[in-house]
């Protein structure tokens, strides 16, 4: 599938066949595509949560106020951030550029980073977004379907997956074999409401 066609075909499902189960290597590929995406500083901030244990799963469908598609997707996965990433051995980031580009970067970081406790979260959210959105559509391509979720818990969901004091649920992302199809589009904005040249 081209990604033009993974675009305009993604589409936000909610049932799937609880029957089918990804494999191991789909799982991989899947993830080795949503790591190719762009992070401020390469600092890579994302990290994945994947959900398989039964009871687990079935406490965070409830704690999504009774969502099936948490429990019946083949792939549960919690997109999170690591809110101090920047500071964590960030000469990891840069170890295969030149000298002279890591001594101008790492600098850089800590200038913008520090005490910028606004912008650390801001970058999060940034890169874990683009992050999903890889996911999305790279499961699309192998031919599964999608959809991004905010209406859970996030306290609850965070205590359940044992979530680092420094780290931040962004969403989560089901994913799987649909059992019914999405409902129609229900109303894009035309283009020239949202896209403009220059100013508002």
């Amino acid at each position: 599938m081209d990604i033009k066609q993974a675009i305009t075909d993604r589409r936000s499902v909610k049932h799937f066949d609880s029957e089918h189960v990804m494999t191991d290597a789909e799982v991989n590929e899947l993830m080795e595509h949503a790591i190719l995406s762009p992070t401020a500083f390469n600092i890579q901030h994302w990290r994945f949560i994947q959900v398989k244990d039964k009871q687990k799963r079935q406490q965070i469908q409830d704690a999504s106020w009774g969502q099936t598609q948490v429990t019946e997707s083949s792939l549960l996965l919690i997109i999170c951030a690591d809110l101090n990433a920047w500071e964590k051995q960030p000469e990891r980031y840069w170890r295969e550029t030149p000298q002279q580009v890591q001594d101008f970067m790492l600098p850089s970081i800590e200038r913008y980073y520090t005490n910028h406790h606004q912008g650390q979260r801001d970058e999060c959210f940034r890169s874990s977004s683009l992050a999903a959105m890889n996911i999305m559509l790279m499961a699309k391509g192998m031919g599964y379907d999608s959809c991004p979720m905010d209406g859970f818990d996030f306290d609850k969901v965070a205590e359940i997956i044992k979530l680092p004091h420094d780290h931040i649920i962004n969403m989560m992302i089901t994913i799987g074999k649909k059992k019914t199809d999405a409902r129609p589009r229900s109303g894009q904005l035309p283009l020239n409401e949202v896209f403009m040249t220059d100013s508002f």
